[in-house]
């Protein structure tokens, strides 16, 4: 039977590439929106559509890192191969999984294995390499460093504190985050479910025999696999022939059940052109692009209808498969969730000396950020047991093992974690405050992530002097002038105030040691307590500045236990591993503990007057002052826009 010709009713009218782009994504917004919650063994590419908090502490105590001996760092600080030091055997060895029952007093030292939680009063391991026996007790030829060979309980991540972001990939590295910390599911955003259909009267399906005239499907296959690849959920529905009415019903079904639809052939403008009728009536806006200057491509349709995405694809497979690469998967990638694709290595150079162990290849993790000339590679150290270093991390740098490290400014290869890397449009480096998750909480979908990194006040102003990030947290007092954090600016730079809040000494209600004292009076008392174990913050922030401000040189038990965050320090008071800490009121608040009031500081975020993406920048304050009822709830006070810090 001899079929009409159908009316040509849909005349080609060539956009650019990028007019064809815009238009596509401006009727489309793409951005997911379904939540599920999936199982772990199933999580693998999928995307979290919700912050995750770790439930608790990573490492959940304080463990020993190698196989030796528990000990007090001071007793071994003369020791050495001329003179051992003779220590005392407590009469117990901690194995992994057994808790430690006796206290390390000085001259003893306690037998623990790999992965063994640290006794009370040791703040050291001693490697057995380094130790003999003697006299029921041991001899160490080798003075150790206070937190040598120590995993500190939180220093991965504390109870409470995020540990992956809404918008993250997920992959091996984030699998393992969430089990170590005892989630066996995650809720991520619902793979958008595509559908395809081949047109043409032409086509065979592969498997069945060839007949005159006709040619094998193989944009259908190929588009399947490149929807999977794409982070979709492909259902192939088969092909339909050139016949107006029975493409119009498939393809109106098709719409219906699915959150698209792709269709390959009938595009070009001629007698077998019936696709482009049948997507009139399946909703607005309908076609926005019949035809698009690329070579190959130039037939490629764009149709969004009530909300979904409707492309029909060249018939040629070259020309489907690259107009699907270069302007449809991106669009379908924002709607699964998923960023952009790019190489798996890449170029960048190092802002700071990178040091390794002569002797040893090692490689070194490192998160990739947009400097002024180009990539720069900051290493992300957290030690052997640390999970959540992957997070942060891009990919690696081997050190080769006959190097003591590389130098500051050294161009290297990153081997990339996955396949691709974005650098942010906001990267930001400096101090911790919980208070920034509320604000990153009210930045907009769209685009990559900021990327975070804490590093401490100081370390923030140095990377943004390097103009390796774009905003530099800090809360720094300058001692002069009593004036918060405005002096410590360079020429160039600006202050965009964030919010006060309240720095105190943080310790369990009850202990008699604190209890009703005054700073001065407390800070006398836990010092003159060599049991009053104290947790510190890591060097370089300013709760560290703080704090060493107010021991005036002293080193109370404890000092070397140095997290980076305020959930770590309250964490430990709380779990009793430490008497007492320095944190901000709301992480004090949040766990249930005194706090003894020290500073009501500024934490606020410096920036060049001329940034390098203006409108990141711009989203950033924009959100900021959308989070002030955030803030508040926390218990921070946020700054007015004149306030000057």
């Amino acid at each position: 039977m001899t079929r009409p010709a159908p009316t040509q009713s849909q005349f080609l009218h060539i956009l650019s590439r990028n007019a064809a782009e815009t238009a596509f994504l401006a009727a489309l917004h793409p951005r997911p929106t379904r939540v599920e919650p999936v199982a772990l063994d199933a999580l693998l590419g999928r995307v979290l559509a919700r912050d995750i908090a770790s439930p608790v502490d990573a490492p959940p105590f304080d463990r020993a890192l190698v196989d030796g001996f528990a000990v007090r760092a001071a007793d071994l600080a003369q020791a050495s191969g001329a003179e051992p030091c003779h220590l005392r055997l407590n009469a117990e060895v901690i194995a992994c999984g057994t808790p430690p029952a006796l206290t390390v007093g000085a001259g003893t030292a306690t037998a623990i294995a790999t992965g063994g939680p640290m006794p009370r009063g040791a703040d050291a391991v001693v490697m057995i390499e380094f130790t003999e026996p003697a006299d029921g007790g041991i001899t160490v030829n080798r003075a150790v460093a206070p937190g040598a060979f120590v995993g500190f309980a939180g220093s991965d991540i504390a109870s409470g504190q995020i540990m992956l972001r809404r918008g993250t990939l997920i992959g091996a590295r984030e699998v393992a985050m969430l089990a170590a910390v005892g989630l066996d599911h995650a809720p991520v955003w619902a793979k958008p479910r595509i559908a395809i259909l081949s047109t043409g009267d032409e086509l065979v399906a592969a498997g069945e025999p060839l007949r005159p005239a006709a040619v094998y499907d193989s944009n259908g296959p190929v588009i399947v696999a490149a929807l999977r690849e794409n982070g979709c959920d492909p259902v192939h529905l088969g092909i339909v022939g050139d016949d107006a009415t029975a493409l119009q019903t498939a393809l109106a079904a098709a719409h219906a059940a699915h959150d698209g639809v792709i269709l390959s052939g009938g595009t070009s403008k001629g007698t077998g052109d019936v696709t482009v009728q049948a997507i009139a009536g399946l909703g607005a806006p309908g076609i926005v692009a019949h035809g698009v200057a690329l070579k190959p491509g130039k037939p490629l349709c764009l149709a969004v209808c009530d909300g979904k995405p409707v492309v029909v694809l060249p018939g040629f497979p070259t020309s489907a498969i690259f107009t699907f690469h270069d302007l449809v998967a991106p669009a379908l990638r924002l709607l699964a969730g998923l960023p952009r694709r790019s190489a798996a290595v890449v170029t960048a150079h190092l802002p700071v000396h990178l040091p390794s162990d002569l002797g040893r290849t090692e490689f070194a993790m490192v998160a990739l950020l947009q400097g002024a000339d180009g990539l720069v590679a900051h290493a992300v150290a957290k030690g052997s047991g640390a999970v959540t270093a992957f997070a942060q991390a891009d990919g690696f740098v081997t050190v080769p093992a006959l190097a003591d490290g590389l130098s500051a400014g050294t161009q290297v290869q990153v081997t990339l974690f996955g396949s691709q890397v974005t650098a942010p449009s906001l990267a930001i480096i400096g101090s911790h405050c919980t208070g920034l998750d509320a604000v990153l909480g009210r930045m907009d979908d769209a685009g990559p992530l900021p990327r975070v990194l804490a590093t401490g006040s100081q370390g923030g102003l140095a990377a943004l002097r390097r103009r390796d990030c774009d905003i530099a947290p800090i809360h720094l007092l300058d001692a002069d002038s009593g004036t918060y954090n405005t002096p410590f600016l360079s020429a160039g730079m600006r202050l965009i105030p964030g919010w006060r809040r309240m720095q105190g000494i943080v310790y369990r209600k009850g202990d008699a040691r604190l209890e009703g004292r005054d700073v001065d009076a407390a800070l006398a008392t836990v010092l003159g307590d060599p049991d009053a174990l104290m947790v510190n913050r890591n060097a370089g922030s300013g709760t560290r500045i703080l704090l060493d401000r107010l021991l005036q040189g002293a080193r109370a038990a404890g000092y070397w236990n140095q997290p980076a965050s305020h959930n770590a320090v309250a964490a430990a008071v709380a779990q009793g591993r430490a008497d007492w800490g320095m944190a901000i009121a709301p992480v004090a608040a949040a766990l249930d503990l005194a706090f003894l009031p020290v500073a009501d500081e500024h934490y606020d975020f410096a920036v060049w007057q001329e940034p390098r993406d203006a409108g990141a920048l711009a989203a950033f304050e924009d959100a900021l002052a959308a989070a002030a009822d955030d803030l508040t709830a926390l218990g921070f006070v946020p700054a007015t826009s004149k306030e000057q810090a």
